[in-house]
């Protein structure tokens, strides 16, 4: 076999892609036009659960893998995941989401266990992953495998196909000029940190708001607290915005008022990478010089999509 791999992005996908690559025997290197730390992953939340993502039977398969292997990381504290119980509610009556089979331990609420003003919801427990830890993980771990990073930004994936026989294209919204791929667009995502309170947050919540561009979320983490958020199509810009910011702590501080009066330590910005369906296949467009593999359109599921999609990468690059 061909034993040597170029990745091209170092957001969650394309890291998890290498590892999986790396730890299977081949050489990788990673092409990033930004370090890992810089990517729209970084402005990641992080909780598991499929989001603005298709098609759904395959989301599924692939989610459940993902979900099983953040499980197992979340035994060391070193990974940056961790299992987190919480609610995600409803102010309207609401349906409990496709994936809720998937876990074991997934409940309706009773009214009296909802905050003022739900009506609906459930209880649940879910891998909440530390990006910025995370991936700092993924890129150690990759490292150990002997694979390298190298920022290296490219406009075309023909570039890629000039230094390596197999490319695998985990460029998530970049994907939209360098296929070029015109179904890809942004939908921008903000996400704020403040302080753990002075009585902790334990549990996470989340609102089901539908398709409002202002979403409510609130994840703990062991020092902080991650607020979000907003779901905003067809914005590319990733610039902070001080309105923007106080939004989200308002609307998360009316859910959960330890939160009143927090201070904003850091305003995230990124952009998912939206398509109708989730791209992962081989490219058989003859006019590249080398085998293509496409693993993008992950929308706001990259973490949840992650160890599933690299797994795939693999088996298809193993049948080649």
């Amino acid at each position: 076999m061909n034993d040597t791999a170029l990745v091209v992005g170092a957001g969650v996908s394309g890291l998890t892609t290498a590892v999986t690559m790396a730890e299977a025997g081949y050489k990788v290197t990673v092409w990033t036009a930004e370090p890992p730390e810089l990517t729209t992953s970084a402005a990641a939340g992080a909780m598991w659960g499929p989001y603005l993502t298709e098609p759904r039977g395959l989301i599924q398969q692939l989610s459940l893998r993902s979900l099983d292997v953040l499980t197992d990381l979340a035994a060391d504290p070193a990974t940056g995941v961790a299992l987190v119980r919480g609610i995600e509610a409803g102010r309207t009556p609401v349906d409990p989401p496709d994936w809720a089979d998937l876990l074991p331990d997934f409940k309706l609420c009773t009214r009296p266990e909802l905050p003022a003003g739900f009506v609906s919801g459930w209880r649940f427990t879910a891998p909440i992953i530390d990006m910025l830890v995370y991936l700092s993980y993924l890129r150690t771990r990759l490292e150990q495998s002997d694979g390298s990073i190298e920022i290296h930004k490219i406009n075309t994936l023909a570039e890629a196909t000039e230094s390596s026989a197999l490319v695998i294209n985990c460029t998530g919204y970049g994907a939209g000029a360098a296929v070029p791929d015109p179904a890809v667009t942004a939908v921008r995502g903000d996400l704020i940190v403040v302080d753990q309170p002075p009585i902790r947050i334990h549990e996470f919540f989340s609102e089901e708001t539908g398709l409002s561009p202002d979403l409510v979320h609130i994840y703990p983490q062991r020092s902080h607290v991650i607020l979000g958020g907003t779901a905003v199509p067809d914005v590319d810009t990733r610039e902070p915005d001080d309105a923007i910011a106080n939004a989200i702590l308002d609307r998360c501080a009316a859910v959960e008022p330890r939160l009143k009066d927090a201070a904003i330590r850091e305003h995230r910005v990124g952009l998912r990478p939206t398509r109708p369906k989730l791209r992962l296949e081989v490219d058989t467009d003859a006019d590249y010089r080398s085998k293509i593999i496409h693993n993008y359109g992950h929308g706001g599921s990259g973490v949840t999509l992650s160890w599933g999609c690299s797994e795939r990468v693999l088996e298809l690059t193993q049948n080649l």
